[in-house]
């Protein structure tokens, strides 16, 4: 969407002012080879972050929360502030989708005086195995997606401290699906030998990964006594003493999360009126087959079936000499959506509500 774009360049046009005003001194920032870098590093960050939010989308889509265009305010700039675990996954993912694109495009030799990872080609890796080939260059992808990401927090509370955490859980989480390749050598192919490098797995890979972090994830416990005294030597040593038993792979939020059954304007929140959601089919996980229930009955609304005739050309026939003859086909597509009961004002499900899911 129109929206969607433009919060991505605004993204990327702060990220880079931010990186730029960083590595000024000693530089030439106007400079056309030190310009054209950081643009070119600015387009990996765009579609990092784009696939990163679409990974949301597509491990929230049937839950309450759907990752929606409000979700994308990603620092506590200008009095955003939430610190949801739902917040938690979007700045995981979006850290995790900026390192993922530099990593592979570094890789891919397409950033310049960048490439492969070979530090370790040649070393013993294993018992019949030796370090080589083109490893993916994490430390590039993690040390940029550092400088463009977390300059967007430059606050010193504890909300930018959650989100400085969630997004280095989520580059940790790259680390943590790395993937091992291997190639044999010997006579006939008898892999007597093998040459492994580590490449990234699937982008997926790392939203199932940080999904299950998600609904894991861990509330922080603030000292609200030190919090409130106003010394910020204080605020500090409370912050670094909730964090001390948080394991940094860990997603972390400070706030329960909202009822995401009802609309609620001033969150940007839809609630489920008017969601799809799925009743059967072929291949679905248990997660999907209880949609309806988790965003319909629960939310204390009820599953309205609704049918669509789409007619499209079908059996085409080419006809000498020259002309093709289709045939109109209908075909009814179902979807089932929540709606109100019949005579319902508004969401009667206080016995229902289970929370945020």
């Amino acid at each position: 969407t129109m929206v969607f774009c433009s919060f991505l360049w605004l993204l990327v046009l702060f990220l880079l002012h931010k990186t730029l005003l960083g590595h000024a001194c000693g530089f030439n920032m106007l400079s056309p080879s030190y310009l054209q870098a950081y643009l070119t590093y600015a387009s990996s960050v765009q579609v990092g972050a784009q696939s990163g939010i679409q990974e949301c989308k597509h491990q929230f889509a049937w839950d309450r929360w759907n990752c929606p265009e409000s979700a994308l305010q990603l620092s506590t700039h200008k009095g955003l502030r939430s610190a949801t675990s739902e917040t938690s996954f979007v700045h995981a993912i979006s850290a995790a989708g900026v390192m993922y694109t530099l990593t592979r495009n570094c890789s891919l030799g397409d950033l310049d005086n960048c490439g492969c990872d070979g530090s370790r080609n040649g070393q013993i890796g294993g018992r019949g195995w030796l370090w080589g080939g083109c490893s993916d260059n994490l430390d590039f992808g993690e040390r940029m997606s550092k400088q463009y990401v977390d300059a967007l927090e430059t606050g010193q509370d504890s909300r930018a401290a959650v989100n400085l955490h969630n997004n280095e859980a989520g580059r940790l989480a790259v680390k943590a699906t790395m993937k091992r390749i291997c190639r044999c050598h010997g006579m006939s192919e008898s892999c007597s030998v093998q040459t492994c490098w580590m490449q990234l797995s699937d982008f997926r890979d790392i939203g199932n990964y940080l999904k299950i972090k998600h609904d894991q994830a861990q509330k922080l416990e603030m000292d609200k006594r030190r919090m409130r005294s106003g010394n910020s030597a204080d605020n500090r040593g409370a912050i670094a003493d909730a964090f001390s038993n948080i394991a940094r792979t860990e997603l972390i939020y400070l706030e329960e999360s909202p009822d995401y059954c009802s609309q609620n304007a001033s969150l940007g929140l839809h609630g489920t009126e008017g969601r799809e959601c799925l009743q059967h089919g072929e291949g679905l996980n248990q997660w999907e087959k209880r949609s309806c229930r988790r965003l319909c009955h629960e939310c204390g609304l009820r599953v309205e079936e609704r049918r669509t005739e789409i007619v499209s050309s079908c059996n085409c026939k080419f006809q000498w000499c020259c002309t093709v003859k289709c045939e109109n086909c209908s075909q009814v597509m179902v979807k089932h959506v929540c709606a109100r009961r019949e005579g319902g004002h508004g969401h009667n499900y206080r016995r229902r509500y289970r929370g945020p899911k």
